[in-house]
């Protein structure tokens, strides 16, 4: 998996598990792209950052130097509204 889609993917199942923490299979996922970005991608150190209305900024540490990527506050948050407008993953 590429590193743009590999935090894109992170990011998204983040801002699920954040929101639903006792949903097991949402942490999984994210410990599971988490160890993406850290094994594959060599990231020391990765966050949610600053957000505001249209942007979400991920802060992280690559071979020692710090790095920004943004991403469009929509479409990150589109898995979790998808999530919780499905009946089925609300009992």
């Amino acid at each position: 998996m590429n590193f743009q889609d590999a935090l894109y993917n992170w990011l998204q199942i983040r801002l699920v598990a954040d929101a639903r923490p006792g949903d097991g299979a949402a942490v999984e996922t994210e410990r599971f792209f988490a160890d993406i970005l850290k094994e594959d991608h060599g990231l020391e150190q990765f966050t949610i950052g600053n957000a505001d209305e249209t942007m979400y900024y991920v802060h992280y540490v690559k071979e020692g130097k710090k790095k920004v990527q943004m991403y469009d506050r929509e479409a990150a948050e589109q898995l979790l509204a998808d999530i919780n407008s499905n009946p089925k993953y609300n009992d």
